[in-house]
């Protein structure tokens, strides 16, 4: 049972079965503190990467709780499950872990802060935090879940990564939240990315290394791919034919890509209409899925009513801080949420992993921003992610 706790660290070496934390197992490493609002974290060394079967008990004896699960880097996986003083809630969820490492010793080349503030992205670890109004948890159950389980990987830019720390978030991080345990997320979107660069850093590579058939590809890029120059570079040619080689490669291991759209910018005109920041690279994408036969989830289009929904005035809540690019925690639930109705309007075998009476969204009546109630770490001094 947790109290209003700091940081746990559990470390369990190479886990080739199903392990159990509970009790005094799980308690140990806990530290105690006045302060409600921190997070407690829980690591579990695993391994190899690929994806686990997450399963927790939520709860206490002594207390009502409400907890927010995230995972690795702020992944949301459980979202405000409230319990009763005595009543306990079991939940279980998918978790990928990836490493560096692709074949033959070749492998991602990190930026620096994958290494340092972005670590637990990549490292040999299983990474838990609870959060919320007196968070608790008495048991923790990890296990290696079957090779089956189908895996949608993202590649894309800042705007879809796994966002380390306050203010910033992406839509990627929220996707979990609204889908069932029946399928994970491996989230190998990094800050500053273009296609170009996801290609030469070896992401793609690593990401081809892993996915398999009946996984998902999808693919979103665009804010950093319009700043590249040179001869011939441009959104309808090599921006076009570089995603193209995503389609082709995803197809060539069997798994299903998925195109989307770079959402806009902050960019009101006076009339307080989101104006286009992003020239023709939403429409290069429109275009690669029409002539590949790929579906498209159009966040350019779907983010222009919800920021003028919200309004030029109240907009900035969508995005962090001061920031015209990267989103709030506020704002990538909104646009994860884009994202899931889509998916159930296109009708793609996607749907059936959507979780339960969700439901239906549009983008024009987004949820109230009083109404958001995911918790948030403690404010940090995090730098502006890679990218614009």
């Amino acid at each position: 049972m947790f109290r209003s706790l700091i940081f746990a660290v559990v470390l369990v070496n190479g886990l080739a079965q199903a392990q159990v934390f509970t009790g005094e197992a799980l308690a140990a490493a806990l530290e105690p503190t006045a302060d409600a609002a921190q997070p407690v974290y829980f690591s579990a060394k695993v391994a190899e990467e690929g994806n686990y079967r997450v399963t927790v008990t939520l709860g206490s004896a002594d207390h009502d709780s409400t907890t927010t699960v995230k995972a690795e880097l702020r992944r949301l996986m459980l979202e405000a499950v409230h319990t009763t003083k005595g009543q306990y809630e079991t939940r279980t969820f998918l978790v990928n872990v990836r490493m560096p490492g692709i074949a033959a010793g070749d492998q991602v080349k990190l930026k620096p802060r994958e290494s340092d503030g972005e670590a637990r992205a990549w490292d040999d670890r299983i990474t838990l935090e609870f959060i919320g109004t007196r968070p608790s948890v008495t048991s923790v159950q990890i296990e290696k879940a079957d090779v089956a389980v189908p895996t949608i990987f993202i590649a894309g830019d800042s705007t879809s990564t796994d966002q380390p720390s306050e203010p910033f978030n992406s839509w990627g991080q929220m996707l979990t939240r609204f889908l069932k345990p029946e399928i994970a997320v491996a989230n190998h979107g990094e800050s500053g990315e273009s296609l170009r660069s996801f290609i030469g850093e070896r992401r793609l590579a690593k990401v081809m290394s892993q996915i398999r058939k009946g996984d998902y590809l999808i693919v979103q890029m665009g804010h950093n791919d319009q700043k590249e120059k040179g001869e011939g570079v441009g959104a309808l040619t090599t921006y076009k034919a570089d995603l193209k080689r995503f389609i082709a490669e995803a197809r060539q291991h069997g798994a299903t890509p998925i195109l989307v759209t770079p959402m806009n910018r902050l960019t009101f005109d006076a009339d307080g209409k989101i104006t286009n920041s992003l020239g023709d690279y939403p429409e290069a994408v429109r275009l690669a899925g029409l002539e590949e036969n790929v579906p498209v989830i159009d966040l350019n289009a779907m983010s222009k009513p919800l920021y003028e929904a919200v309004g030029r005035d109240d907009a900035h809540l969508l995005f962090a801080g001061k920031d015209t690019t990267h989103h709030s925690d506020y704002g990538s639930y909104q646009l994860a949420k884009c994202v899931i109705e889509t998916v159930r309007q296109l009708n793609l075998p996607l749907a059936k992993y959507v979780v339960d009476g969700l439901p239906r969204y549009d983008p024009a009546h987004p949820d109230a921003p009083a109404n958001f109630a995911v918790p948030a770490e403690p404010a940090g001094s995090a730098p502006k992610p890679y990218g614009n």
